[in-house]
């Protein structure tokens, strides 16, 4: 039987070898790990549908955070539960607010962790939106104030990245100039670019409470239909100052990750959601699959795909798991 003169079978040998001329590195530091911050003292509460994460006090989150870096995961992003809700999401922008608060403990208890913060009011306001609501919708331009005076208090408080999630237009330029305007042009934006209306988020809304108590975020949030778009998206925020672009969700967007990377050759962001989390745990569960290997499978898809920061709630078990190799 006639064979080619390259087998392709034979860097395929030995795991040494497949190690050899392996193209993708997957590693702990290029993870970064979500955390549910909540008031109170000593909490720790089970989110039912994402086995493993919880909502945080404070002091538990330091706690977290020290197992995090110890890990060898550069950073978090912080959500915050607030005490009250309110139309205006207040407590977003209140600089004795849970997240603000949270920095603070943060920076003091574990200084060398990247400490990334959430900006959107979806989490903060009486109607789970992500902006403030007038007559039934979201009012965009009113929406930018409240960002941007948000964007400003996590900084003041410590914050090492502000990432806004809330796809508002014009947010990017609007919190660049805030920034700026008070003495923080070196606080860099992760921007939400590309934020899809997925139903992959579900999980999430139970964790930070954060589902709408009307309609629904696709007048704000993307169409999953469209990759061209998706890609304005992203140069529309470049060119308002963003220093770092993301994509969400990120396993059934592989081809938007791989395309922003290739046509913008920024550093890339994506967020391995909850709904993505979930289904990989239940199925692990079950009994189905196992976990280990698909969540370093699903992972490496993202890195190949373009990726260069891939926000993800196995983080800590992947970090684990990648040392073991």
């Amino acid at each position: 039987m006639y064979f080619p003169s390259y087998r392709m079978r034979r860097l395929r040998q030995s795991r040494q070898m497949r190690d050899l001329v392996h193209e993708t590195d997957l590693l702990p530091d290029r993870l970064i790990y979500p955390l549910f911050v909540t008031h109170g003292n000593n909490v720790r509460n089970q989110v039912d549908a994402m086995p493993g994460c919880y909502q945080l006090s404070i002091n538990n989150l330091v706690e977290e955070a020290k197992e995090v870096r110890e890990l060898g995961i550069p950073g978090v992003v912080l959500f915050g539960i607030p005490a009250e809700k309110d139309e205006a999401g207040t407590e977003a922008y209140d600089d004795e607010g849970i997240v603000q608060m949270a920095i603070g403990a943060l920076k003091e208890n574990v200084p060398e962790l990247l400490v990334i913060t959430d900006v959107c009011l979806c989490e903060y306001t009486s109607h789970g939106h992500c902006g403030i609501v007038r007559d039934g919708d979201v009012d965009n331009d009113v929406t930018l104030e409240m960002l941007s005076k948000m964007a400003v208090s996590h900084a003041e408080a410590g914050a090492d990245i502000v990432a806004p999630s809330d796809m508002m237009d014009g947010r990017v330029a609007a919190i660049r100039a805030s920034l700026d305007g008070e003495g923080f042009s070196n606080t860099p934006i992760m921007s939400y670019s590309s934020k899809f209306a997925s139903a992959f988020y579900g999980p999430f809304r139970e964790a930070a409470e954060s589902t709408p108590e009307f309609g629904d975020r696709r007048s704000y949030q993307m169409d999953h239909r469209n990759s061209d778009e998706a890609v304005r998206e992203t140069l529309l925020d470049i060119e308002e100052g963003a220093d770092i672009v993301m994509v969400k969700p990120a396993l059934p967007y592989l081809d938007i990750i791989y395309r922003i990377k290739q046509e913008t050759k920024f550093p890339l962001a994506a967020y391995n959601v909850s709904g993505e989390y979930s289904m990989i745990k239940a199925a692990a569960e079950k009994g189905w699959i196992d976990e280990k290997r698909t969540v370093l499978e699903a992972l490496t898809s993202i890195r190949r795909a373009g990726a260069d920061i891939t926000i993800t709630y196995h983080a800590k078990d992947a970090a684990v798991w990648l040392k073991e190799k």
